[in-house]
């Protein structure tokens, strides 16, 4: 009899989170103890009001911050047992980013942005490009990957955001507000990608205040004055209206 494979390690797993700034009366409790688990294949939206903690949460969970107490891993690997040279491997490696304001280099073609992280990583040139048009591919974009940001529009903009980020093939996908400076069809545009994405088993963790796009995920936290006050599953949205073609 074949025994049952064993079971895989979460991709987040965070414990007692704490992270406090300031010191004496000034001392502010951004999070509170928050633990969290993201099993893979997840699609989470964390929501809350503006001082709730999901962006201190969301700078944590990408190794851009460092709780005060607590412990955090990544894919298996504690990120408080990491040196700055490590943790910078990590995140370029594992975790993948996606952020309202697309970050995006001026005078660089959307294949050379794509291409970016993967010339930090080490990746050779043949390989780099492979793997930069077939991000482009994923999102829709063949068809403009030369074409610099100012080139596109929002919606292309943060499509090609999504590529690089997608490019290097990494454990967690973390959005943050990844729809906030887009109009009404370029939101669906990107959702609709987003969807496609959690169908083919990519882990999703985004931060969002409205609820058009926490609709979309699998499980919806809640965050109040840095901890987590809902924890619930639910059905998404069907992606919808028959798949539109991506311009």
């Amino acid at each position: 009899m074949t025994a049952p494979e064993p079971r895989k390690a979460p991709v987040l797993r965070v414990r007692d989170l704490v992270k406090e700034y300031g010191e004496g009366d000034a001392k502010v409790r951004a999070l509170r103890g928050v633990n969290l688990d993201v099993e893979r294949g997840d699609y989470v939206a964390i929501m809350g009001a503006s001082g709730s903690g999901k962006s201190t949460l969301m700078n944590i969970l990408g190794c851009l911050d460092i709780p005060t107490s607590g412990t955090y891993l990544i894919d298996g690997a504690d990120v408080g047992r990491l040196n700055e040279h490590q943790l910078a491997i990590l995140r370029n490696r594992r975790v993948g980013f996606v952020f309202q304001s697309f970050n995006l280099i001026p005078r660089m073609s959307a294949l050379a942005n794509v291409e970016l992280p993967l010339v930090y990583g080490g990746i050779g040139q043949a390989e780099r490009r492979e793997r930069a048009m077939a991000a482009l591919e994923q999102v829709g974009l063949t068809d403009r990957v030369h074409h610099e940001p100012n080139q596109l529009s929002g919606g292309q903009q943060q499509r090609v955001a999504l590529a690089r980020a997608l490019a290097h093939q990494p454990a967690l996908l973390l959005a943050d507000e990844p729809t906030g400076n887009l109009d009404t069809a370029s939101t669906g545009d990107v959702l609709q990608i987003l969807d496609r994405l959690s169908e083919s088993g990519r882990t999703i963790v985004l931060i969002t205040h409205e609820d058009d796009v926490s609709a979309h995920a699998k499980r919806v936290i809640r965050l109040v004055d840095g901890e987590i006050v809902e924890d619930r599953r639910q059905a998404p949205v069907d992606g919808a209206p028959p798949r539109m073609a991506l311009t």
